[in-house]
């Protein structure tokens, strides 16, 4: 019987393990394109992370039978040295090496019965030639690109090679103050800080107070308001921004922290009381009585009982609010813009218009979700009772 149970969970537990394959998958595809070289993230996708290099199996069709498998075998030809192999960088250079200039033969392979390779094909080889001799030194797995990101460095190699090599720009410096060079993701990540919590922390605060208010104190209209609030929901933040940035403009507060504070403060705090309103309109009434019962005042009720036992309720809210204040980029380029740039906003800059920069794009993506899993994994545990929050009385 037991057997037949877990039989019948099967198709369950496929289904469940698709989901989240469907999800890791692409997740460990940025993150193992965030490690690779620059050259390596342009010239092959991030399954091949494990593969041998590339040119390697060109070489030891055409080569390797020669020259060996590590390009020694051949003293006055070794192509491990980097001195020779520096006369062959392009595939053009190293198509005509390949063919012995007799005028006897014109066009006889280099290596007798081997046909000379395709152009395509010799382009791999030189690439893998570059490899061995060390004049292109490409590591499997790299932190460059996390470097580059953090101190938006757009080069044509790396940070760390250019400041090992002396090469300086205007705004990169190769020391600690490059960190808040203002196309970084440092600077951006500070900026992310400052509009995150503040926004999170100030909804829960007057959420708190509202959500207590309507609760468990009596005055006429609080439940024609409590019907506003939760109405208010479904307004679009969209069709306020033009009144509000009109507003901002004439109080000289577009491009400052606080606007920005105020503005999710004030469409975070619908959701935010009707949550929690509904978790403490679900405690027992008893635990109230007694405390009046016991001389204690609302103030005290409310910090003493009310706040203990609204936790999980509190915890979820700030996960949900601080995740959607950390992903937005519509409210942050709007009522922030470039004058104090948040991750998502820095991030969007990290392509060029020609397409190239996806090494940095995957290495600031990860950076941008480092901060959201740590808040998710440190507070989970009060997730699902927060989700559930006035679903079940008593």
């Amino acid at each position: 019987m037991g057997f037949l149970r877990s039989l019948r969970k099967l198709p369950v537990h496929i289904v469940l393990i698709g989901l989240c394959a469907i999800w890791l998958v692409p997740a460990l595809g940025l993150l193992v394109t965030s490690l690779r070289p620059f050259q390596s993230v342009g010239d092959s996708g991030w399954w091949t992370v494990l593969s041998p290099p590339e040119g390697s199996n060109e070489y030891k069709t055409s080569c390797a039978g020669c020259h060996g498998d590590d390009g020694k075998k051949i003293a006055e030809a070794d192509l491990s040295n980097s001195d020779v192999v520096s006369r062959f960088r392009r595939s053009i250079t190293l198509v005509a090496a390949l063919k012995r200039d007799q005028k006897d033969k014109p066009g006889t392979p280099h290596m007798e019965n081997i046909p000379v390779p395709n152009d395509q094909t010799a382009a791999k080889i030189a690439t893998y030639l570059r490899q061995i001799s060390g004049i292109e030194v490409r590591p499997t797995f790299t932190l460059n690109n996390y470097i580059d990101a953090l101190v938006g460095y757009r080069g044509t190699t790396n940070y760390v090679s250019d400041c090992a090599a002396g090469t300086q720009s205007n705004d990169l410096h190769c020391d600690a103050s490059d960190l808040g060079n203002a196309r970084g993701m440092g600077v951006a990540f500070i900026n992310s800080i400052l509009v995150a919590v503040p926004s999170t922390l100030l909804p829960i605060l007057f959420a708190a107070f509202a959500a207590y208010a309507l609760a468990w104190m009596h005055f006429p209209g609080r439940q024609l308001m409590f019907a506003i609030l939760v109405a208010l929901q479904i307004v679009p933040l969209q069709m306020t921004l033009i009144p509000i940035s009109k507003l901002y403009a004439q109080l000289n507060m577009n491009g400052t922290f606080l606007g920005i504070w105020l503005f999710h403060t004030g469409f975070g705090l619908p959701y935010a009381i009707y949550l929690t309103r509904n978790f403490l309109g679900g405690l027992p009434n008893e635990l109230f009585e007694a405390a009046y019962l016991d001389g204690a005042n609302h103030w005290t009720v409310f910090w003493r009982l009310a706040i203990p036992l609204a936790v999980p309720a509190l915890a979820s809210l700030a996960i949900f609010q601080f995740l959607w204040i950390w992903n937005d980029l519509l409210v942050a380029l709007v009522f922030l813009g470039s004058e104090h740039p948040v991750m998502t906003y820095q991030i969007s800059t990290m392509v060029t218009s020609k397409g190239s920069g996806w090494h940095l794009l995957t290495a600031a993506a990860f950076l941008s979700m480092a901060l959201p899993m740590l808040v998710f994994f440190g507070l989970q545990r009060f997730f699902v009772r927060g989700l559930l929050a006035g679903s079940v009385k008593g």
